[in-house]
């Protein structure tokens, strides 16, 4: 097993350095390589629609944190004014209907931006790096192709010299497996590739669509409760400017006594007269008392 693992192994090593030496020799213009001039346009095209694909994403995925921030900032303040908004107000029932109608709306907005628009563009984009992979997959089979080739060209060259027409026999069989291998990966992804570019307009129809379209309903919705809870605070200042009894405010029910409470001043005033009188009906009964005595 372990003998198995380290022959993968001594292969896989050499096919790298074999693609390495290669690469080394095209750069340096040393060797040719296999140009294909409408893969490279296709190409072009894939890396323009990945890179605007993950732009879209990134900034979408920014744009739906800031409207689960705007969603918990509009619940709290719209808690803060149910506080503040007091009970025996006109139109307290209705305010407290509105601003849940509020919430409710919020979260609504919030789960079809994230089911509706956000999960089919993670779709979208997951296409790309399986895509990838096959590009790059093809772009080494392409380089065991070339590497095979010049190295056919070498024995052929020197097939007269040595005359071993086992190993140009072998290097032919190792050309065309290259070949092959490359030509069927190639192919697919000349199929592929403007396939999925194609696809880039239909698909940012439906999604930009569901997008504007849920933002309308949102914003247009959203227009009417403001527009209603206007009215509400609105009708408040209209009442309270009028002293309407809708507003209930409280009066003070008066002390029932017996009599008025006198101040010290009143009852001293009070006193005194009382006094003088009965002085004035001493003098007045004592005068008769003398008189009848006499």
């Amino acid at each position: 097993m372990s003998e198995n693992k380290g022959i993968m192994l001594a292969k896989s090593m050499q096919k790298h350095a074999g693609r390495a030496k290669e690469k080394i020799l095209q750069n340096l213009g040393k060797v040719d390589r296999t140009a294909d001039e409408i893969f490279d346009d296709h190409l072009n095209n894939f890396n323009r629609q990945q890179t605007n694909a993950n732009k879209l994403q990134k900034e979408f995925n920014n744009y739906i944190r800031c409207i689960r921030a705007a969603q918990t900032a509009s619940k709290s303040l719209m808690d803060a004014v149910c506080e503040v908004y007091e009970p025996q107000w006109t139109g307290y029932d209705a305010l407290q209907a509105q601003t849940a109608a509020s919430e409710s709306l919020w979260l609504d907005f919030a789960h079809k931006l994230g089911d509706q628009v956000l999960i089919p563009l993670n779709t979208y984009t997951g296409q790309f790096p399986e895509m990838k992979k096959k590009v790059e997959k093809r772009n080494r089979k392409l380089i065991d192709y070339d590497g095979q080739r010049h190295s056919f060209q070498n024995l052929q060259a020197n097939a007269n010299k040595r005359k071993d027409d086992v190993k140009l026999t072998k290097g032919r069989e190792q050309l065309e497996e290259a070949r092959r291998t490359y030509e069927i990966l190639n192919t697919e992804l000349h199929d592929e590739l403007p396939a999925l570019y194609d696809s880039r307009i239909l698909f940012l129809v439906t999604n930009l669509q569901t997008l504007f379209a849920t933002e309308q309903v949102f914003h247009n919705e959203t227009a009417k409760i403001y527009s209603e809870l206007e009215a509400i605070v609105d009708k408040l200042a209209t009442e309270s400017q009028r002293g309407s009894n809708t507003l209930r405010k409280q009066t003070i029910n008066p002390i029932k006594t017996s009599s008025p409470v006198q101040s010290p001043v009143n009852k001293l005033n009070n006193a005194n007269a009382n006094n003088s009188n009965y002085q004035n009906q001493i003098t007045t009964n004592g005068g008769s008392s003398l008189a009848n005595s006499l």
